[in-house]
């Protein structure tokens, strides 16, 4: 038991020699901003589509006669694109765990950008009638798909170069990709918005946003292509331990790790449909407030939490992670009608200010999510295990949240069902938590120090 403990610091060293200050391990910094980066840019595909199903495409792609139904079809195609993670959690997730990291990821990111492109180039209804919505759909079922496959291979990216004791910040660059790309998106909207006439904006300048994100995958490619494989999927191949079958495995052998990892994302993911979807449409619709006013929320927001999502994730490596997520949670259920009740007075600066702490109790879920579902499973499933648990979650969180809002809303009147819909999404939160393990690195060392010795 001495010797491997004694052998770790002496690793450390070294590597510290190799990468320079702070004695990070080789490779860790550039594989974090290589995964900061590549979610970004897809979040930031994911993330125009989200505002554009609110504010657009119900007029352009679904003009049925009233409003509310249009606004439900064009919902129904952002829960598509959740619907179908699973799909890229499967496909993705069995090749990650198979012949590795990095090629999976190349393929995540250019399928996410081809099908952003196209959707910013498809002919609207009064063009080619009902084949603009049903293209919509299939373009954001292969959205979908690149995201489910997405997600696990870039948590892994960084916390597999990372530090394992230090996982919770390490891990946390991939959910910094959400707000970022979150704030990329809105903030190209908003200025469209802004220079352009209402008119304009809806026949071609909302298509821009989607057209840029072209230059954006480039760039992002470049990055990719050039990383290495992660130090422990290499030491899973050199001991021969990649599994051959790990979906069938994740379901056999690690149920309750599944269970555990997909159920903590649930109050996250509500959370932040909330937050970045059905507040644009409450704010305008009800309230009065211009698209503008809205849009500038959500950007304060996702600014503040490029700094609180990683300072969370480095919280919970020095406290249980658990019960910081935990006590995010409940704080969530007992915010959402104070968000509500400061809001009814009409005022820009009151929705700003509750828009940046919905999102803050946000970052102290999202920051450590991505390290306390990838130590749910053992190395050699975890991105298999990480993304099953991401995607199937996202089916009942997330893809369903704005129809959820939607129909609560328009059923009553009022958010008091609303805020009670996030009052069980913590609970289901907090039931995942307490099922779930506590951080392992037992295993990551010993790959490691083998693969050295």
């Amino acid at each position: 038991m001495t010797a491997p403990h004694q052998a770790a610091p002496a690793a450390g060293k070294k590597a510290g020699k190799r990468t320079g200050k702070r004695n990070l391990p080789p490779g860790a910094l550039k594989a974090y901003i290589a995964s900061l980066t590549g979610t970004s840019l897809e979040y930031y595909d994911f993330a125009i589509y989200s505002v554009a199903s609110a504010l657009i495409f119900p007029k352009i792609f679904f003009p049925v006669g009233d409003e509310l139904v249009g606004l439900l079809l064009s919902f129904s195609t952002f829960a598509v694109g959740y619907l179908a993670r699973p799909i890229g959690g499967v496909i993705f997730g069995r090749l990650g765990d198979k012949i590795g990291r990095k090629h999976v990821l190349v393929v995540t990111l250019m399928l996410i950008g081809v099908a952003t492109v196209l959707i910013g180039v498809l002919p609207d209804y009064s063009a080619i009638g009902v084949a603009a919505p049903a293209i919509l759909v299939l373009l954001r079922l292969a959205q979908g798909i690149g995201v489910g496959g997405e997600w696990g291979g870039a948590v892994l990216l960084s916390s597999e170069f990372g530090d394992a004791r230090k996982r919770g910040f390490w891990s946390s660059a991939a959910q910094i990709g959400p707000p970022a790309g979150n704030l990329m998106a809105n903030g190209v909207l908003a200025l469209l918005a802004a220079t352009l006439s209402n008119e304009a904006f809806l026949s071609w300048g909302w298509r821009v946003a989607f057209l840029a994100s072209a230059l954006l995958v480039v760039f992002g490619l470049l990055i990719r292509l050039k990383l290495e494989e992660t130090p422990v999927f290499k030491a899973i191949q050199a001991h021969g331990e990649a599994p051959k079958a790990p979906i069938k495995e994740v379901f056999t052998k690690e149920p309750r790790a599944l269970v555990a990892a997909a159920l903590s994302r649930i109050c996250p993911d509500v959370l932040y449909s909330l937050f970045t979807v059905f507040v644009a449409l409450y704010a305008t619709k009800q309230l009065g407030m211009t698209t503008g006013n809205v849009l500038g929320a959500i950007l304060i927001g996702s600014a503040f939490q490029l700094a609180l999502i990683p300072a969370a994730g480095a919280l919970t490596d020095r406290f249980n992670r658990r019960l910081v997520y935990g006590i995010a949670a409940v704080g969530t259920a007992v915010y959402i009608p104070l968000f509500f009740l400061m809001i009814q007075g009409k005022s820009v600066l009151m929705l700003t200010i509750g828009v940046v702490i919905g999102l803050a109790f946000h970052a102290f879920m999202y920051g450590p999510q991505a390290a306390y579902i990838t130590e749910q499973f053992p190395a050699r499933l975890r991105y298999a295990g990480s993304s099953l648990a991401y995607t199937l979650a996202g089916v009942i969180g997330g893809a369903v949240a704005p129809l959820v809002f939607t129909a609560l809303f328009a059923a009553t009147g009022n958010w008091f069902l609303i805020a009670g819909y996030l009052a069980v999404s913590a609970v289901v939160t907090v039931v995942g938590l307490a099922i779930g393990k506590n951080p392992q690195t037992s295993e990551e060392e010993r790959l490691l120090q083998e693969a050295r010795a």
